[in-house]
């Protein structure tokens, strides 16, 4: 057997990490138990907002405007802020901005104003959200190395949909219990728990960047810098557009009220259809993540793209309650295809530059889902809920069709990355006992990623 295998080239097997895995390892616990924390508080805040708001207004206009105020901080000043992440140690950027919002959330419970005052407080809370998120997903690959990268990254996720899912079916109960400011108390006492967790969970890192270097920090100079990083490559150029590409298939989201009208449905029926896609993406991710090789699912990640929006198209056939249900979660199956294109963007990415490089990308997120939701609300006004959802589908097939052409072409250098070299068959037992170390290819080391 031995002597039929001289000469043939072989790769040493991929290794998949488990959850297991990836809990075993303290800094990650400390990192998801605060941001667990953080997604839960944020719940009974949204709630609490729109219902103070609402009370004291009673103006649907203004309710929607403070809630607006939740997309537009990071997209106006999230690629600016995002560089702190690179200019002073992520440990304490993190835990700055969750002192300064634990603060600021505290003023909003404790003192009586004015909707203006409010709005004022809500836009400064979620704009200090730009460099934790930054610092956050720039310190993970630190943590977590290899696939452990990935499977951390779709614990995230599943965390993020599964308290979103309950959140909004529990936040109005909670509020309704305890009273709206004693909410948004507790969504400061969330903000400070994620400090002191982060503190002692958390390891000391010196700064990716001295600030020597440029005598100040320079934060629109960074920025440029990273939109020239992101752009000027043609890696991550086409990953980052596939993080974009959400922008289409959020939209049914966006139009789920008026989609449950055309069933005659209410309150019950919207949260249904809000409930299909975070749950087709916990799917999603999590046999994405356990079950795909980290190779295959780069080559994998094109045609799940794709995935998210086909299922959109069928809204045009006009199909019941339950079909809607089952596309929508089925494109939310689909949008799991994230989880590949973050390991490899944090692969391809500087660790200098992954502050800046991520908030670029997480700004031109919420900037295309509030333009998408935006138009496709208008155009519902004149085609309809289910015209423009199947629109929202072609078009995000059409736009992930040419950007799967495009990866194709350049995904080959990021999997020979992952890869690595090609070694030399040895004999079978020899092959076995590499097979089975734990260290992956030089090429993953600390990039194989997700936010």
């Amino acid at each position: 057997m031995a002597g039929r295998q001289t000469g043939r080239h072989r790769r040493p097997p991929e290794r998949q990490a488990t959850y297991r895995e990836v809990f075993a390892v303290r800094e990650f616990r400390a990192l998801w138990l605060a941001q667990a924390l953080s997604f839960v508080g944020d719940q009974l805040a949204q709630v609490a907002l729109a219902v103070l708001v609402y009370d004291h207004t009673k103006s649907a206009l203004l309710t929607a405007l403070v809630y607006a105020l939740t997309y537009i901080p990071p997209i106006v000043g999230g690629p600016v802020l995002s560089g702190l992440a690179d200019l002073f140690p992520r440990r304490t950027v993190m835990i700055v901005s969750d002192v300064l919002r634990a603060g600021l959330m505290a003023v909003m419970a404790l003192v009586p104003m004015p909707v203006g005052g409010l709005s004022v407080l809500v836009f400064l809370t979620v704009l200090l959200g730009a460099p934790f998120s930054a610092a956050r997903a720039a310190v993970l690959p630190d943590v977590l190395e290899g696939d452990r990268f990935v499977a951390g990254t779709a614990i995230n996720n599943i965390t993020h949909q599964g308290t979103q899912m309950l959140g909004f079916l529990a936040g109005g109960a909670v509020v309704a219990v305890v009273g709206t400011r004693e909410a948004l108390a507790l969504n400061a006492l969330t903000f400070g728990a994620s400090a002191v967790i982060l503190i002692g969970g958390l390891r000391r890192r010196a700064a990716p960047k001295g600030r020597r270097d440029g005598a100040s920090l320079g934060l629109w100079r960074g920025t440029r810098d990273g939109a020239r990083l992101v752009f000027g490559d043609p890696v991550l150029r086409s990953l980052v557009m596939f993080a974009w590409l959400c922008a289409f298939y959020v939209i049914p989201e966006g139009l789920a009220a008026p989609y449950a009208a055309t069933f005659g449905g209410g309150a019950v029926t919207v949260g249904l259809l809000l409930s299909a896609m975070p749950t087709g993406m916990v799917a999603g991710a999590f046999l994405f993540s356990r079950f795909v090789r980290p190779t295959n699912r780069l080559r994998a990640m094109g045609w799940m793209s794709m995935l998210a929006c086909l299922p959109l198209i069928g809204a045009g056939l006009h199909p019941p309650l339950w079909g809607v249900v089952a596309l929508w979660a089925l494109s939310g199956v689909g949008s799991a295809y994230q989880l590949a294109a973050n390991a490899a963007f944090v692969t391809a990415v500087p660790a200098a530059g992954r502050g800046q490089a991520f908030g670029l990308a997480q700004s031109g997120i919420l900037a295309g889902q509030g333009v998408g939701i935006l138009v496709g609300g208008a155009a519902a006004q004149v085609l309809g809920p289910e015209t423009v959802v199947a629109l929202a589908g072609v078009l995000g097939l059409s736009c992930s069709a040419i950007l799967t052409l495009l990866w194709n072409q350049v995904r080959g250098g990021v999997i020979g990355g992952m890869r690595g070299p090609v070694e030399r068959a040895e004999p079978v037992a020899v092959a076995a006992s590499q097979a089975g170390g734990d260290d992956l290819p030089s090429g993953v080391g600390r990039s194989a990623s997700a936010s």
